[in-house]
């Protein structure tokens, strides 16, 4: 089918193109950068160079290239996200998310497609209720100054990808990514903090976080094209896992030295709002994308994951089995009960405990 990925050369992006064209799709791909464009051509893309923030541009594109299906995959994330500016940080993907989101659904639909699947989060459900929740469960939209304004944005982009009329919407909420191009991969900006210890477990380290390996996210991906019905779906592997667990294991991965532990009040005072998702934020159970796409994710587990991105054993690293929850088989509450990224894309709110470890006497972090 033919297939418009408006963002086909951020982290999940590229692997998604590979895996459209693999499975013998018609790929338009956009970019800002006409380097960029030039590889995508390479690699068997219509590339098409446009500011995604230009909505007759953007229309135009979508209008020409006559989808079925447009794939919403568009963030401006820095290489590293300053929890400390963490609205300032996300301010160029949350203004995406509003403005050509809405674009991108309306053009899809007058284009005559009949499906949108757009990129949003799994992270921004209000940290109430059980350890993992389902789609149903409230967003946190009543959250601190920083972090609400990429709640928003993501809510935004949802309600424009659900309600635009004449074509069917998808909204796939991603974990945080891990893996190759992504900040918990080699080279990124979560691993480099780990490695040189600045990123600590904060207070209990009872935040509990849903990943997902980017590869996974990309195959999901793909399913959605002609499977489920419209709504939204998280991404996430199976095992949610606490601050407390999940660090040390990447720790171990990257073979660096366990994490520093540092009091809530100093990352909060350190890192700002931010801060308290280590030890509130709610997992993201992914029951209902097993079962309406499908999907498997070929990397369950962070235990695992971590260990064969890195190339690398956990050897002693473990973690609590009291704060592990399952993912496909959480109750589906809808008591009230965490980026943005992607793409968030995935991996900003983890950022914000690195800023504490200044605090607590580490080197400042490496600017991105």
């Amino acid at each position: 089918m033919r297939v418009f990925l408006a963002g086909a050369t951020g982290a999940i992006g590229r692997p998604l193109a590979e895996r459209l064209l693999g499975a013998g799709h018609e790929v338009t791909g956009t970019t800002r950068s006409p380097g960029q464009a030039a590889a995508l051509r390479e690699r068997g893309i219509d590339a098409v160079v446009v500011d995604a923030l230009d909505a007759e541009a953007l229309r135009a594109a979508v209008l020409t290239a006559r989808p079925e299906v447009v794939v919403n995959q568009l963030t401006a994330l820095p290489q590293r996200i300053d929890p400390r500016r963490y609205a300032r940080d996300l301010a160029a993907t949350n203004r995406l998310r509003r403005e050509a989101g809405p674009v991108l659904a309306r053009a899809a639909a007058e284009a005559g497609a009949r499906r949108i699947v757009a990129q949003s989060i799994s992270f921004i459900a209000r940290p109430e209720g059980p350890p993992v929740l389902d789609e149903d469960a409230p967003l946190f939209t009543d959250a601190p100054p920083g972090l609400r304004d990429g709640v928003e944005g993501a809510a935004d982009l949802e309600h424009a990808t659900l309600t635009t009329p004449g074509i069917e919407g998808l909204v796939l909420r991603y974990g945080f990514f891990y893996g190759p191009g992504t900040a918990f991969g080699p080279g990124g900006s979560q691993a480099q903090d780990v490695a040189r210890r600045r990123l600590p477990v904060v207070g209990a380290g009872t935040g509990i976080f849903s990943f997902v390996h980017v590869d996974d996210a990309a195959d999901a991906t793909v399913l959605a094209l002609d499977r489920g019905g419209p709504g939204v779906y998280h991404v996430t592997d199976d095992e949610p896992l606490a601050q407390r667990d999940w660090l040390p294991l990447l720790a171990g991965a990257l073979g660096a030295r366990p994490p520093r532990r540092v009091p809530v009040w100093l990352a909060r005072l350190a890192a700002g709002p931010v801060a308290g998702q280590a030890v509130s934020m709610r997992g993201a159970a992914n029951a209902k994308a097993r079962r309406e796409l499908g999907w498997v994710p070929g990397h369950p587990s962070v235990r695992t994951g971590f260990a064969e991105v890195f190339g690398a054993q956990a050897g002693s690293a473990s973690a609590g089995s009291g704060s592990t929850a399952s993912a496909s088989t959480a109750s589906g509450s809808t008591a009230s009960g965490s980026t943005a990224s992607g793409s968030t894309a995935s991996g900003s709110t983890a950022s914000a405990t690195s800023a504490a470890s200044t605090a607590s006497g580490s080197s400042p972090p490496a600017s991105g």
